[in-house]
């Protein structure tokens, strides 16, 4: 008997943050919303409302640049404790339609549903039910996309919005791909864009009719990809793993970017606590311990400073963190000069934390349980309901786009 043919959907939340937003205050449906921040910040827009994006609003865009296309816009700063639950409420309906589920980020999931149909029934029915159930139990809409990769249903989902269903036939993947701008590809960004240009390829028809040996020639291994990625294939680029599989994070950071420059060293080190927590914070729902921590250090002209060093024994403690990147900030700030983003970035990740001597272990398995009572209590109430003192100052909201600690299917391992 032959193979059943591989059938993925790919699940994406129509306007996610500022559909969760609408439940808690249906006041703002129908209306140009912009979540992320507030029109005077430097951030970037996490999310817009069909409303808002009818005038240029997109997602990443700088809040400053989405209050100038639509002026008339209510800014929103988003609540992550909101996302993460109405995520979960998903991930929950998604489990019982497949067992193989891949978050893909807090608001988009692919599901292997081959071989379901004596469960669900045929794709497009099961399509169906999978759509009005996410409905019926979070009153959120969702866009299905249906085909035999993960490419082919992350391409039709975006094409299915809002709120739609699309299924591209086994077969047809090709014919499906062709017409469509390079950019549509997953992956394919500005700088790749303009290469393909360079080359007369416009489209992905365009890009499906060069041999595999003369993108590789011009764009090296990702040039392969992008050739079978251009028949509908998931070739490398996200798509290495099969959905489901257990895959381990290569690295953690987290960033955050100043309203106003600072000079103050204070302010900056407090910053570089928060950042670290929130590292330690996502290396310990992982069970990984780092042995590089690096620091990413933008000033006002954006020139961008990037250093790092690696410990005599892998850590997921937030204060191993921070004296880590301290020292990396004292060592390396131009005195005086005037800082616009931080970043704390961690990797080289192992399973365990090493050999220590009796006394520093005694040491670390205090702060290890200090720390891990500290995140059952950010699960409980939020991740702005514990902080170290010396983050304290630093405070500031975790960006909304980001994905955040706890996501669901990603729990902390045993």
């Amino acid at each position: 008997m032959p193979p059943a043919t591989k059938t993925i959907f790919h699940v994406d939340m129509d306007a996610f943050f500022v559909s969760v937003e609408e439940l808690f205050d249906p006041a703002l449906k129908g209306k140009a919303v912009v979540v992320g921040g507030q029109r005077t910040e430097r951030g970037v827009v996490s999310a817009a409302s069909y409303e808002a994006r009818k005038f240029g609003v997109h997602s990443a865009m700088p809040l400053r640049t989405a209050a100038k296309l639509c002026p008339h816009a209510i800014f929103v700063d988003g609540h992550r404790d909101r996302y993460l639950e109405y995520s979960e409420k998903v991930y929950q309906v998604l489990t019982s339609f497949s067992p193989l589920v891949e978050m893909a980020s807090i608001d988009e999931a692919y599901l292997d549903m081959t071989g379901t149909e004596r469960l669900h029934g045929p794709i497009l029915c099961a399509a169906h039910g999978l759509h009005h159930k996410i409905k019926s139990e979070t009153q959120l809409n969702c866009s299905i996309g249906i085909g035999t990769s993960r490419l082919i249903a992350k391409v039709s989902s975006a094409k299915a919005k809002p709120h739609g269903i699309l299924w591209v036939i086994p077969g047809r993947e090709a014919k499906f791909l062709a017409p469509l701008d390079v950019r549509d590809i997953p992956g394919v960004g500005k700088v790749t864009e303009q290469s393909l240009s360079a080359l007369g390829i416009h489209r992905v028809g365009d890009l499906a009719r060069f041999e595999d040996s003369f993108l590789e020639e011009h764009f090296g291994k990702w040039g392969l990809a992008l050739a079978g990625k251009a028949r509908g294939e998931d070739a490398g680029g996200w798509f290495d793993n099969a959905v489901g599989e257990n895959t381990e994070a290569k690295s953690i950071s987290h960033e955050h970017t100043y309203n106003e420059d600072t000079a103050d060293v204070a302010k900056i080190e407090s910053t570089l606590m928060r950042l670290s927590e929130m590292v330690g914070r996502r290396l310990r729902e992982h069970g990984l311990h780092a042995r590089t921590i690096q620091l990413k250090l933008r000033y006002k002209d954006f020139t961008t400073t990037t250093r790092a060093h690696s410990l005599p024994a892998p850590t997921q403690l937030d204060t191993e963190i921070f004296e880590q990147v301290r020292a990396l900030f004292r060592k390396n700030w131009r005195k005086g000069g005037q800082v616009r983003l931080l970043g704390v970035h961690a990797s080289s990740f192992e399973a365990g934390a090493g050999q220590r001597d009796l006394l520093e272990d005694g040491r670390r398995q205090r702060w290890q349980q200090a720390l891990a009572a500290a995140d059952r209590l950010r699960d409980k109430f939020g991740e702005a309901s514990v902080s170290l003192a010396t983050g304290m100052k630093g405070g500031f909201r975790e960006k909304t786009h980001e994905n955040p600690a706890g996501l669901p299917g990603k729990k902390e391992r045993a």
